[in-house]
């Protein structure tokens, strides 16, 4: 995605209060970061989906849903973006719900704007800490391996979880022959629960929809009869 592809300073703000949407918001760009700001949930899924953040910024109390929903489900693709909750919600119960929902920090209202600045400004020291991201090259796809995204023809793909660790795993040993049971080990566990025999095959053909030109004729992931998968195209690791 060939650069190294960094964690950025943009950010993603979801507060349904107008005027403190706009303030936080305000405040930030000042700060130098670039922000999206959502309103609701389904907003703020467009976005997270449309852009590459670095911090989630995000109320509880949303008018279509939940911030802990959202959290939750952030939490499912990618363990890299951190999430701050900034919520009336200020018992010690709720600090509980939102840290084991996957916060990495909570700051409850009213607050301090040089507050939220100051811990924004820690959460992106802590991002440019870790390792540059690597990722993955093949033609046109793109894969982002920290942060568990992929991208063709320059947009974001709709992957599920399995279907993204079945597209890494084929991209990390292109042009090697995987059998359907070094795809279970390494996407599912095996040993400790059941997995139907179509099971690589189902998610193999979701994913040949969504990354493949022709789905029917597939050209990056083949069949290789009786042996297993191929990913035929070179790849390189940026």
């Amino acid at each position: 995605m060939p650069r190294l592809y960094q964690r950025t300073r943009e950010i993603l703000l979801i507060e349904d209060d107008d005027s403190l949407n706009r303030a936080v918001g305000l405040k930030l760009v000042k700060e130098g970061y670039t922000v999206y700001a959502a309103s609701s949930v389904k907003e703020a899924e467009r976005l997270y989906q449309a852009h590459a953040v670095s911090v989630i910024i995000c109320d509880i109390g949303l008018p279509d849903g939940s911030g802990l929903d959202f959290c939750m489900a952030v939490r499912q693709n990618s363990g890299k973006v951190l999430f701050l909750f900034l919520t009336a919600l200020d018992t010690e119960a709720d600090m509980l719900n939102g840290y084991e929902a996957g916060a990495d920090d909570y700051i409850t209202k009213p607050f301090s704007m040089a507050v939220l600045v100051s811990k924004v400004n820690a959460m992106m020291k802590r991002c440019s800490l870790e390792k540059i991201k690597s990722r993955i090259q093949s033609g046109s796809v793109t894969l982002f391996l920290d942060e568990n995204r992929v991208k063709k023809d320059g947009e974001y793909l709709s992957l599920t979880l399995n279907e993204t660790k079945i597209l890494t795993c084929f991209m990390q040993n292109p042009m090697r022959i995987l059998s359907k049971n070094q795809l279970l080990e390494a996407i599912w566990d095996i040993d400790g629960s059941y997995v139907d025999d179509n099971t690589v095959a189902v998610n193999i053909r979701c994913l040949r929809e969504k990354i493949e030109d022709n789905p029917s004729q597939p050209a990056l992931i083949k069949n290789v009869r009786g042996l297993g998968y191929i990913w035929e195209r070179e790849c390189e690791r940026l």
